[in-house]
């Protein structure tokens, strides 16, 4: 879709950094240069802005280069992945250049069109996609595999992606129903000592997933599905001595599970089903010393089988950029100070795991 002409190539007294090179890349004519270029020539102005030592003329179906050696090779190899994403229908954005930028300088094999042009659903006029390797890996383990668990800190897309595949497993009837579970963990109060009717007490420790949901789903179309059963959305606890076919289970905040709990989950398995475990290690809100079960299951389930484990970072984050910095600021927090139990910092009263019953007290289960 694109061909690439280098053209010559100049050194400065022998250092190679100063090597100079020109090339031109011919776009083929089914691609549209107001798609590639962007809206307003934005996605032009977003390579530009990333490698200011390399001239970038469009003319045409023509974009040339001129610049430093290393440089012009690296546009060349981000300008042929653009190049494909437009011809697959995929939108362009300057979000898109810095994220193929980061992954081809990670890689030399890295593939960004292959990762931002993989559809996983198309819903309510909006498509969803990975938007980086790790999503990718993450997603493709999901496929790949019977039970997932994907650890990562906040913004990394776990729960969101999750929940595609869920819905897409849905629509193309792999599996009969979506059921969709958190445990009802609070900091401060016990959940069966809190006014309300039990929906009005676990409602909003489920509100993110019903936020994702009405993301992927006509939101008119929700409240007839869960009265079917499609899909469900419980507090943990409602979970025990249940076995679950034909469905599509994910299980969300999975690092405030006991190591009971999360093996009470897992043997919940039937036949046909898939399972997704999401947690972030480092925002336990266990009671200080109380093991999480997220922690535990990666050592019990090693080696087993038809179990993925994918692991994802500040790398993956695609809420504001400042949202990585600050994870990557509390990691390097806590390797100073030797927080590595899963709890991190603890401002405050530390809470207590608890399930609500239906009488609004307290049960050991």
């Amino acid at each position: 879709m694109a061909e690439s002409t280098e053209s010559r190539a100049s050194r400065g007294r022998g250092d190679r950094s100063a090597a100079r090179v020109e090339n031109r890349i011919t776009v083929a004519p089914e691609v549209s240069m107001v798609e590639l270029l962007g809206r307003d020539d934005e996605v032009l102005r977003a390579i530009e802005s990333g490698f200011h030592g390399v001239d970038i003329h469009a003319r045409g179906n023509q974009i040339s280069l001129a610049g430093p050696a290393g440089d012009v090779a690296l546009v060349a190899r981000l300008v042929d992945e653009l190049v494909e994403m437009a011809a697959n229908g995929a939108p362009l954005s300057p979000e898109v250049v810095m994220r193929s930028v980061q992954m081809l300088a990670s890689s030399a094999t890295s593939r960004p069109a292959d990762v931002l042009s993989f559809n996983i659903l198309s819903s309510r006029g909006r498509t969803i996609r990975p938007k980086t390797t790790g999503q990718k890996a993450y997603v493709d383990a999901i496929d790949r595999h019977t039970i997932t668990f994907g650890i990562g800190p906040a913004g990394t897309g776990k729960t969101y992606l999750a929940m595609a595949k869920a819905v897409q497993a849905l629509q193309a009837r792999q599996v009969t129903r979506i059921v969709l579970t958190r445990p009802a963990v609070e900091a401060g109060e016990r959940l069966g000592f809190l006014p309300g009717t039990l929906s009005e007490k676990i409602d909003p420790y489920l509100r993110p997933l019903y936020d994702a949901l009405h993301d992927m789903v006509d939101p008119e179309s929700i409240p007839r599905l869960m009265e079917a059963g499609t899909i469900e959305v419980a507090p943990l606890a409602y979970m025990r001595g249940r076995t679950l076919n034909d469905a599509f289970v994910i299980l969300d905040e999975a690092q405030n599970t006991s190591a009971e709990q999360m093996k009470m989950f897992l043997t919940r398995l039937g036949f046909g089903s898939k399972v997704v475990v999401t947690g972030d290690v480092t925002q336990v809100d266990l009671p200080q010393g109380a093991p999480s079960g997220l922690r535990i299951v990666e050592h019990v389930l090693a080696g087993v089988d038809d179990v993925a484990f994918c692991r994802l970072d500040s790398g993956d984050v695609v809420r504001h950029r400042l949202v990585g910095e600050i994870i990557d600021a509390y990691s390097r927090w806590d390797s100073r100070h030797g927080r590595d139990d899963g709890h991190g910092p603890r401002i405050g009263h530390t809470s207590t795991p608890d399930e609500p019953s239906a009488s609004g007290e307290e049960t050991a289960r």
